[in-house]
C-alpha cells in the first residue's frame, strides 16, 4: 500500500468498498486499486460507476454470489477428479445466478445503458443445473438418478428389513435370555443382547460386548446370512453412485470455457457495482475529470465523516479561476484556528481527486477534479522513536521526499508547514518550500499558521491565502472554507474568551505584534491591539482569588511540648493510684506514655496517672550514666566488652530501650 493511501485514508474507504463486492477476484481487484493515468481509461470506468448507479437505484441489487471455489471445482473436473454431490450442488446454483443475472441485465435494457449488455456474455447452461438439481439433492445422490440405483436402494431397504425381523424373531423366542427386548445395530451388523451367562445358547457370532461385559452383542445365523447379500448390494450402490457423479462431472468438465467466462464477466459485473454500492452509501455523484490542473468542489464532504455533522466545502484552484480574475492559483495557503478543520479541508480535497481517479463517485453536489500523476502528502506529527525521529524532522524528511518525487502533475498536501521547530526558521523554512513548490508547476495545497507565510501568499502571483472560519461568541470553528482570505489561529480570542488578564494578553499582543522595525532601523513599539478590531472584548478583570485547598504543617501540641519538659529520664516520679515510687527511665512519647522502673521491673504507663516528685537534675550530675540504674553489672559489664572486641556466644536482647539487656549464648 502507497503511503498516501495511508495518509489520506483511502485504505478506510477500500475497507468499506471491499465490503460490497462478493467475489474474491473483485476484493483483490478493489484492494490494488490505483489512479488511472489514462483519461480514456479513467472516463470508461467512471461512466460504468454511474450506470452502476443508475440500475441499483432503480432495479435494487443484483443477484451475485461469492462463487468461491467454483474456478477449483471446474479445474477438478477437467483433470478427471470425480466431484461430491456437495460441489455438483455448488456448481448448479452458480449456474441459477448466472441466468437470474442475465434477467437482472435485460430488464436494465430499457435505460439505454452499455452496462446491461454484459448479459450477452453470460451464458447459462440451464439444462445442466436442471439435472443436476434432478439427479442431486440436499448433498447426495437422489434415488430416482437411475432405475438401477432405485432398484438397488429397494433391495437395501428389503434386506434390512428382513435381518431386523430375524434378529426380532430370536429375541422373542430367548426372551429369557435377553438383557433388551430389541435389537441393536454394531459395526454395521443386527445383533441382539444376550446375557453373558446364556451366550452359547443363541447361534451366531460375537460382535461385541457392552462396557461392564455383562451383555454380549451377536449376529444371529439366521441374519448373518441376509448381511452379506447387504453388503454386496451396498457394493453396487456405491459403483452406481459414483457412475452418476462421474457423469456429471464429465458434463461440467465440458462446460469448463463456458464457466471461465462466466467467472469473468461476474467478477467484472462484482467489481463494477461495488462501486454502484459504495455512491450509493456516500450518496456520492459523479465527477469531471480533466487534465489542465483545476480543482472544483462544490458541497464537498469527507465520505467517512458523520454526514450530519459535516460542513459542506466549497474549493476551487488551479485552471483559470474566474474568482481570482484570470490569474491560474497553483496553491492555496489555509490558514485559522486549531480544531478549525484545516487539516479535514485538505484531506477532502486530495481524497476527492485519488477517489475520482480510481474510478470512483465523489461526496459532493458537484466536483470538476484534475487527474495527477503522483499524489505527495505530509500529514500529522510523523514522530518516531524507533527511527528517532521527532515532529520536526520528520516533517523535513518527508518534504524532502516530496521535493524529489514532484513534478508538474503532482498534488502536494501539506499539513502545518514549517511547525515543530523555531518560529523564525520555521517560518523561513516555510516559505522556502512554498518557492519549491510553485518553481515545480504542480498544485499544492499546505496549513500553516505563520503571519509571514500568510503575507507571503498574499504577494506572490500564482497563490492565494485561504481561511477556516471561527465564530468568536461561542468559540466553536464553523468549519467553513473562504477562499480569498487569510485567517488567524484565534488565540487571543480564545484565551480571553476563558479569563485570561488584559495585563496578560496585553503582553502577549506586544510580543507577537508590538515591535516592529521602522525605516531607519529602529523598533518602534506598539500596543498589538490595532490587529483587532472589537478591543473591548478582551477587556478581562484579574484572576480570582485562588480556592486551592491550603498545607497544613503539623504541630505539636502544646501539652506534648509542656511533658515532654515536665518529664526527663532520671525523674523520680509517684505511680497513682498505688502511690509508689518510680524513676523515670523513657521519656513520654507521641501517645503521653511514659516508661519508669519499678523495683525489679520496667513498666509503661499513661502521663496521666504519674506526678514528679524530684526531677533528674537535682538528684544526679549532668553526665551521669543512668545505665548505672537501669543495667545489671554484668550487663554493664558485657556490653563494655563487645565495644571493645568481639565476645563470642554474646548476645543482644532488644526491648525498645536504651539499656537492652545482654546476654551470653551457647553457639556451639
Amino acid at each position: 500500500m502507497d503511503q498516501y493511501e495511508h495518509i489520506l485514508e483511502f485504505d478506510k474507504i477500500k475497507e468499506e468498498w471491499m465490503a460490497f463486492a462478493l467475489t474474491g477476484a473483485a476484493k483483490e481487484k478493489i484492494a490494488g486499486a490505483k489512479p488511472f493515468l489514462s483519461e480514456a481509461e479513467l472516463r470508461k470506468d467512471l461512466r460504468e460507476t454511474t450506470e452502476a448507479r443508475m440500475i441499483l437505484d432503480k432495479f435494487g441489487n443484483p443477484p451475485l454470489v461469492s462463487m468461491e471455489g467454483v474456478e477449483k471445482l471446474v479445474d477438478s473436473a477437467v483433470r478427471g477428479e470425480c466431484l461430491g454431490a456437495c460441489e455438483l450442488e455448488n456448481f448448479a446454483q452458480v449456474l441459477v445466478a448466472v441466468r437470474r443475472l442475465k434477467e437482472y441485465l435485460k430488464r436494465s435494457e430499457g435505460l439505454a445503458l452499455s452496462l446491461p449488455y454484459y448479459e450477452e456474455n453470460l451464458e447459462e447452461r440451464e439444462e445442466l443445473a436442471e439435472e443436476i438439481f434432478t439427479q442431486v439433492r440436499a448433498g447426495a445422490v437422489c434415488d430416482n438418478a437411475s432405475k438401477l440405483l432405485r432398484s438397488l436402494r429397494g433391495d437395501i431397504l428389503r434386506a434390512e428389513q428382513a435381518m431386523r425381523e430375524k434378529a426380532e424373531a430370536v429375541i422373542r423366542s430367548n426372551k429369557d435370555s435377553m438383557s433388551d427386548s430389541f435389537a441393536t445395530q454394531r459395526n454395521g451388523h443386527i445383533c441382539v443382547p444376550v446375557k453373558k451367562e446364556y451366550k452359547f445358547r443363541i447361534s451366531g457370532s460375537v460382535i461385541d460386548k457392552s462396557a461392564t461385559g455383562n451383555t454380549i452383542f451377536i449376529e444371529p445365523a439366521a441374519v448373518a446370512k441376509y448381511y452379506e447379500e447387504l453388503v454386496m448390494l451396498r457394493l453396487s450402490e456405491e459403483d452406481e453412485v459414483r457412475r452418476i457423479l462421474y457423469a456429471l462431472t464429465a458434463k461440467v468438465a465440458e462446460s469448463a470455457e463456458i464457466m471461465e467466462e462466466n467467472l469473468r464477466v461476474i467478477t467484472k459485473l462484482d467489481y463494477i457495482f461495488s462501486k454502484g454500492k459504495l455512491s450509493q452509501e456516500y450518496n456520492a455523484v459523479e465527477p469531471k475529470v480533466n487534465l489542465s490542473g483545476r480543482i472544483v468542489i462544490e458541497d464537498g464532504r469527507h465520505p467517512l465523516m458523520d454526514k450530519s455533522l459535516c460542513v459542506p466545502l466549497q474549493f476551487r484552484m488551479g485552471g483559470m479561476c474566474k474568482d481570482y480574475g484570470e490569474e491560474t492559483i497553483q496553491g492555496i495557503v489555509i490558514t485559522g484556528p486549531n480544531t478549525g478543520g484545516k487539516t479535514v479541508a485538505i484531506k477532502t480535497v486530495a481524497l476527492a481527486c485519488l477517489m475520482a481517479q480510481c474510478g470512483l463517485h465523489v461526496s459532493c453536489k458537484s466536483a470538476d477534479l484534475c487527474m495527477r500523476s503522483n499524489y505527495l502528502c505530509d500529514i500529522g506529527d510523523g514522530q518516531s522513536l524507533s527511527e528517532n525521529l521527532s515532529t520536526f524532522s520528520a516533517h523535513i524528511v518527508n518534504v524532502l521526499d516530496i521535493l524529489k518525487n514532484i513534478s508538474p502533475d503532482s498534488l502536494v498536501v501539506l499539513d502545518e508547514l514549517g511547525s515543530g521547530t523555531d518560529p523564525a526558521e520555521g517560518m523561513g523554512l516555510a516559505v522556502a518550500i512554498l518557492e519549491e513548490l510553485k518553481k515545480s508547476g504542480a498544485l499544492f495545497v499546505v496549513t500553516t499558521h505563520y503571519p509571514e507565510v500568510k503575507q507571503y501568499a498574499a504577494k506572490e502571483p500564482g497563490i492565494c491565502n485561504a481561511r477556516m472560519t471561527f465564530d468568536r461568541e461561542s468559540l466553536a470553528p464553523t468549519y467553513q472554507l473562504v477562499i480569498g482570505e487569510a485567517g488567524e489561529s484565534c488565540a487571543f480570542y480564545i484565551a480571553a474568551r476563558y479569563g485570561m488578564p488584559k495585563r496578560m494578553l496585553e503582553r502577549a499582543a506586544w510580543a507577537a505584534y508590538g515591535i516592529k522595525s521602522g525605516a531607519d532601523g529602529e523598533k518602534s513599539g506598539q500596543t498589538g491591539w490595532e490587529n483587532f478590531e472589537d478591543k473591548e472584548f478582551f477587556d478581562k478583570q484579574e484572576f480570582p482569588v485562588s480556592t486551592a485547598p491550603k498545607l497544613k504543617k503539623q504541630r505539636i501540641s502544646s501539652a506534648r511540648e509542656l511533658l515532654a519538659e515536665k518529664f526527663h529520664m532520671g525523674d523520680s516520679v509517684m505511680i497513682y493510684p498505688d502511690k509508689k515510687l518510680a524513676i523515670v527511665c523513657e521519656p513520654i512519647n507521641e501517645k503521653g506514655v511514659l516508661r519508669v522502673q519499678l523495683p525489679g521491673k520496667k513498666i509503661w504507663i499513661n502521663h496521666k496517672r504519674v506526678k514528679l516528685v524530684v526531677a533528674a537534675k537535682e538528684l544526679y550530675p549532668a553526665d551521669y550514666d543512668f545505665s548505672i540504674i537501669f543495667d545489671t553489672p554484668e550487663n554493664r559489664k558485657l556490653r563494655h566488652d563487645m565495644e571493645r572486641k568481639y565476645v563470642e556466644g554474646a548476645k543482644c536482647e532488644s526491648d525498645a530501650s536504651p539499656f537492652s539487656s545482654v546476654r551470653t549464648v551457647n553457639t556451639k
